[in-house]
């Protein structure tokens, strides 16, 4: 026990040696700090100068010096005075203004688009390539052309272009780069992100000195399924033309394959009209395109009434957004208020909150997002006065097609049935192709059934 005592009286007396020694040391290294510090520090006593010195010689101590006149050096140039000199066309780009428009460096951070240009002024081999511009989504179409032409000039490329931006259009163009002449070139003072289209083309206004600005002259051409519009540059045109222009806006129905067709005036069917004679002659600038062997039928005996250049507009200002407040139609009649939001990508149905009938009767309608491509059909099903009517929209799901029913006054309903076909028929969608395609498979069966049905009878 005496052995154990001890042995604690001598651990505890090293741990207290311990601690002593320790405060010593951190003591000892802190004055050992501060004397390192006061060597670097030295203590100067001010004293007032005896000897007085003049004005002039105080201003030679600090004398200006004037360094404009100093010479240049000839020393080796820097690497940015040597990238600028190989780069003359960036300094004299005349569209460097239109540079800040530019959204290449600004993706993932700024809304930008992506757009494919065609420059038709280019050579037949370079046409066919288009150059890919990314724009800030807030620039015009006129701030666009600016870019388009800027980029053009930076890359080098050939004929060199007009400075003035004005003397140049934007159209709307399809995948290999034909200009779709259906529709008037967009207008330079619209923002650019109002457009769906992701192909343009760039060309160069007609002028000549003296004469003012073109005037395109379009003929519609009528067919199962919608319309065009075929440009001509005068009335002098042979009908044949014509026909060829109209065959080859069709898919699928280029020269030398699938059926044939005749054109016929739209107020006299059943009559082919002469290929070999001038639209001038024809006194008419609406015409039907009809399939070899096959009728127009009563379907096609009403007049349309004639186009203008307004419609034109109506079908470009078609894909600009538009929302209409107004019911959708459910089961057993019940109706849910909705805000259709229509674009040229897509159609949005968002549920307008708090309705009441809605509540009562246990539907919640969710929100809804379709596709312009997968879009099929828009059809005024009825109209009662001019205070109702209703129309069905058409669209694939799930590799199925879905109809939704609207209803609301006349006079927006028609609007809305107009705006979503212009949409429709501008893109020509693989969708609608295929509803109009099983649609007519339908007609067809039923037709053959109905036949055999009655040979059966008179049997």
């Amino acid at each position: 026990e005496c052995r154990k005592t001890s042995a604690k009286i001598v651990s505890g007396e090293i741990r207290s040696f311990m601690k002593v020694f320790s405060f010593k040391a951190q003591r000892l290294e802190r004055l050992r700090k501060e004397r390192q510090n006061q060597i670097k520090c030295k203590n100067i006593q001010w004293k007032e100068r005896s000897s007085s010195q003049s004005a002039d010689d105080l201003s030679s101590l600090f004398e200006k010096k004037d360094f404009k006149d100093r010479p240049r050096s000839t020393g080796s140039k820097s690497t940015l005075s040597l990238r600028l000199e190989q780069c003359p066309q960036q300094l004299n780009n005349p569209f460097n203004e239109y540079s800040k428009f530019d959204g290449k460096g600004h993706v993932g951070t700024t809304a930008t688009k992506k757009i494919d240009v065609y420059l038709s002024m280019q050579s037949t081999q370079e046409k066919l390539h288009p150059m890919m511009v990314v724009t800030m989504a807030n620039a015009r179409v006129h701030d666009l052309i600016g870019l388009i032409c800027w980029q053009y000039t930076c890359e080098g490329r050939e004929p060199k272009l007009t400075e003035n931006v004005n003397t140049y259009f934007l159209h709307i163009a399809e995948d290999d780069g034909e200009v779709d002449t259906d529709f008037p070139p967009l207008d330079s003072n619209e923002p650019i992100h109002k457009f769906g289209f992701s192909t343009l083309a760039l060309v160069e206004k007609y002028s000549s000195p003296g004469l003012g600005p073109k005037q395109s002259l379009f003929v519609r051409i009528n067919a199962a399924h919608g319309f065009s519009l075929i440009p001509v540059d005068s009335q002098k045109v042979t009908m044949k033309d014509i026909l060829q222009k109209a065959l080859k806006k069709r898919k699928g129905s280029q020269k030398g394959s699938g059926p044939m067709y005749r054109l016929e005036k739209q107020t006299e069917p059943n009559v082919a009209v002469d290929l070999d004679s001038t639209l001038e002659s024809q006194g008419t600038m609406e015409f039907c395109l009809v399939r070899e062997n096959s009728s127009r039928g009563e379907e096609s005996s009403e007049e349309d009434p004639p186009i203008d250049i307004t419609t034109v507009q109506d079908m470009l200002s078609s894909h600009h957004y538009k929302s209409f407040k107004i019911s959708m139609i459910h089961k057993l009649r019940f109706t849910t208020d909705v805000q259709l939001g229509i674009s040229g990508e897509k159609v949005e149905i968002d549920p307008v909150t708090n309705q009441k009938t809605s509540t009562k009767f246990w539907i919640r309608q969710k929100p809804i997002s379709i596709d312009s491509d997968l879009l099929c059909a828009c059809d005024l099903v009825e109209e009662k006065s001019p205070s109702h009517a209703v129309f069905k929209l058409t669209y694939l799901s799930n590799h199925d097609y879905k109809a939704l029913y609207f209803e609301s006054d006349a006079a927006t309903v028609n609007e809305i049935v107009l705006k979503v076909n212009y949409i429709l028929e501008s893109r020509a969608s693989t969708s609608r192709a295929e509803y109009f395609a099983q649609k007519q498979r339908k007609l067809n069966r039923r037709t053959s059934f109905s036949f055999q049905k009655d040979k059966k009878s008179g049997q």
